[in-house]
Formats: C-alpha cells, structure tokens, sequence
C-alpha cells in the first residue's frame, strides 16, 4: 500500500466503496444471479389439525410451529380452531404479531361451518354469505389477502351454478369493499368439477373472486372422481393460492397419488407464481413427518 500508485490507490478506495455499497444494498453479481424461486411454500394449518384438535398444540402458536418447527414463512389459517374468536381483537393482534414477530406471512383464512353460499333457500344462501362476513373483517385484521370459502350447493348442474355464483357474488362485493379475496377450493360435489369451478368464476365476472386449486379434492361423490390434472388445469386461470394436497410417499419421496412434476408444471405453465401451501392429510407418517416429506418433495420438484 505505502509503494502504491496516487491512481491506484484512488481506485482501489473507490473500489472497496463500491463493494461496501454492494454489501449493503445487495447488489453483488453473485447474489444478482441467483434468482428467486417461482414459488414460496407455505403451510396450511390443517396439516397438523389432528394435533390442534386433540389440544397438543395451541392454535395461537401456529405461525411460531410453522418457522420454528418447519422453516416455512407463510400461514393459512383454519377457522375451526378459532371458532368464537373472529372478533376478537386479542386472539386476531396476538396471531398477527407471532407472525411478524417470526418473519411469517399471513396468507389466508380456511372457512367452514357458515353455511352454503350455494344453498337453494335464498334466505339460507344470504345468511350464509353474512356469516362469512366477519371471516373477512378477521383476514384484514390479520394482514391476509383471502378468505378461502367452500361453493356447496344442490338441484341440477345449471341451478347449483347459479347458486353458487349468486353466493359468491354477494360475498365478493363485500370481500372488495375491504380488498380481500375471496376464493374457492375444489372441495366435493361439483366444486370438485374444474369446469363446473371454472364456469361459477366466468358467471361471478369479479377480479376478487378466484380459485385455490387442490391437489387431491377432486371426490365427485358416489365413488367417482374428476381428473386431477384437467382439474388443476381448469382452476388455474382464476388460482390466487395452489394447496399442494398430500397422502403418501414411496420410497424416493414422491406422492403416490399425485405425480407433483406433473402437477407442479401445469401451474408454472399458467403463470402462476405464488405461494404453494402443503396439506398433507395422510395417516402413515406423523403430521410432522407429512409436512417435511411434502416440502422436501416441492423444494426437489423446484429444483
């Protein structure tokens, strides 16, 4: 240093400024080339309800569970383990700061139990869109972009349509008067009907209203089911969340009733570039063995 040129010197103190900006404001080439994966994972609260329903763990350190235990960064919440509680500034702040607290992001809110939004009684079908209501008043609370609601209905393919897309649409208006989402999973009956799901969004016509295409929910009933891959496909267009549905793994660690590359490229394919929440729902691995094994299997899929 002491031998060094006034030019070099000068630019070798530029230069070791320049990396220190770099450090600081992450603008290395090196990390500039690794880019962001094109999906986050994260986890449904579901994955464990055995254990939240048999008391082991407590509801209100789900967020905490989901960094702690899992390293995963995103939450969708369960209504049934709040039940009484979607008003309750206590619980709902005490959530949201166990989620900042940890560096975790709410995500949504699973609801059920409020009634048909596709009920043939239009008096059953409006109160059940009125009991959603304060589902949504909690996903703001907590920082969520969507509450995730069911589209249950009966009467013929056109008539159920109709219904849902009526419930939907009610709810919806108020979802956007609060800028939250409000979004339907395949979940039995003709919600597990991906054309039919598709055909309810094109009627509703309402950028707040969308899907959250499942893996696995694809049971029609009666002992038939819809084709898992043509309905994530149908889904997609409208998916504000994908539920990455899991059972069983074989040896290699994939699922055995969902091909994951597969399904993993039909939602790349449509754009989408979200989070994709893991729900593992088998009964040979513990909760916990379920929810590593599904995550280790998306992050070799991303891969």
């Amino acid at each position: 240093m002491n031998h060094m040129h006034g030019l070099d010197r000068r630019s070798f103190v530029n230069g070791l400024a320049a990396g220190v900006a770099g450090l600081a404001t992450g603008t290395w080439t090196a990390r500039a080339a690794q880019p962001a994966p094109w999906f986050r994972i994260s986890l449904a609260q579901w994955s464990l309800h055995r254990a939240f329903f048999a008391k082991k763990l407590d509801p209100m350190d789900f967020p905490v569970i989901a960094r702690r235990d899992f390293g995963i960064e995103g939450v969708e919440f369960v209504n049934q383990f709040y039940k009484g509680q979607a008003e309750d500034s206590k619980v709902l702040d005490g959530l949201k700061k166990r989620c900042a607290d940890h560096g975790v992001t709410p995500l949504l809110i699973m609801c059920d139990g409020e009634g048909y939004l596709g009920d043939a009684d239009s008096t059953k079908r409006t109160q059940a869109v009125k009991n959603h209501h304060k589902w949504v008043d909690a996903a703001v609370a907590l920082g969520c972009h969507s509450i995730r609601v069911n589209a249950y209905s009966t009467g013929t393919y056109e008539e159920q349509m109709g219904r849902a897309a009526e419930g939907l649409s009610a709810l919806t208006a108020y979802g956007d008067s609060k800028k939250i989402n409000i979004i339907v999973e395949n979940h039995g009956g003709l919600s597990s009907n991906g054309g039919w799901l598709a055909g309810v969004m094109k009627k509703v016509n309402n950028p707040r209203c969308g899907t959250l295409p499942d893996f696995g929910n694809f049971r029609l009933g009666e002992g038939k089911e819809y084709d898992r891959y043509v309905g994530v496909k149908e889904m997609m267009p409208f998916a504000k969340g994908v539920s990455a549905k899991s059972h069983d793994f074989d040896k290699e660690g994939n699922e055995t009733h969902t091909d994951y590359k597969r399904m993993l490229e039909i939602v790349k394919e449509a754009g989408y570039r979200g989070w994709i929440g893991i729900e593992y729902e088998g009964g040979k691995l513990s909760e916990p063995e379920g929810i590593v094994a599904t995550r280790k299997l998306l992050e070799k899929v991303r891969a």
